[in-house]
């Protein structure tokens, strides 16, 4: 594994947070491309395939990590800043929607993270971005996120985004949650992902919920997020005139037959 950079950073805003990095003299940091807010003069950008970690080594390196990231839905291209000058210097990156971001030290969690795709904003030069297969047939097609997660490796600072408010927990061994399948952001290897039927026509149907939960089991530490984008995304499309400007129950037949009481009947 590539030399991990330990970088310096400060996060701003409440709901549309943006995080500013302090770059030492040649530290770099990467960043899915578009991420980038401002940077201070002596900051050098650079677009590189796959996640600029420099693993594998070479072209044939390069196009195995781009290879990853195309799988995960990601652009093949992530851009490195490099503080190019003789003293600090800063750069910031701002997270696309409403939500919080999440400064992980990766050494703290084991060295390893298995996110949502998209989660990951930017981070220490170095952090490797994989993917990881979902080993369950169920958790793939149900999961919310198909059968790859994000892989993130290294022992320096990461920073993921989610969307509204962010809750963090430890399960215990053994210990079981129930999730909605969008509502999680990460997670250590650890944790045993699953996928479970809700159970009964009545609450797949009428419940709002959709007909899968997520089930995490401990043990480890797990982060999820009150608002997936999916979710938010929905509102918007229900609200706007395209779509007639009436409100929909999310995940629910009720949305049809509410409609039909608003005298919608497009």
């Amino acid at each position: 594994m590539s030399e991990m950079h330990e970088i310096d950073y400060k996060v701003f805003g409440d709901d549309m947070q943006f995080v500013e990095i302090e770059l030492d003299p040649q530290e770099s940091a990467v960043a899915e491309a578009g991420a980038m807010m401002y940077m201070e003069d002596g900051i050098r950008m650079q677009t590189v395939f796959g996640d600029g970690s420099g693993q594998g080594g070479g072209i044939l390196g390069s196009l195995v990590n781009a290879g990853k990231r195309l799988l995960t839905g990601e652009s093949v291209f992530t851009t490195v800043f490099t503080n190019a000058g003789a003293e600090r210097r800063r750069v910031a990156f701002a997270a696309p929607y409403p939500g919080k971001l999440l400064p992980i030290h990766l050494a703290t969690v084991g060295g390893e993270l298995r996110a949502q795709k998209y989660a990951f904003l930017c981070g220490a030069k170095g952090v490797s971005l994989g993917i990881a297969f979902q080993k369950r047939l169920g958790a793939g097609l149900f999961g919310g996120e198909g059968f790859i997660l994000e892989r993130l490796q290294g022992d320096g600072w990461v920073f993921i985004h989610a969307g509204g408010t962010v809750v963090e927990r430890t399960l215990a061994p053994g210990e079981l949650l129930r999730v909605d399948t969008g509502c999680v952001v990460a997670f250590q290897p650890s944790v045993d992902f699953d996928i479970e039927y809700v159970g009964g026509i009545k609450s797949a149907l009428f419940g709002g919920e959709g007909l899968f939960f997520a089930t995490l089991r401990g043990p480890g530490r797990i982060w999820l997020q009150s608002l997936p984008f999916s979710r938010m995304a929905d509102r918007i499309f229900a609200a706007s005139p395209k779509a007639g400007g009436s409100a929909r129950e999310e995940g629910s037949v009720l949305g049809g037959i509410g409609r039909l009481l608003d005298g919608d009947n497009s």
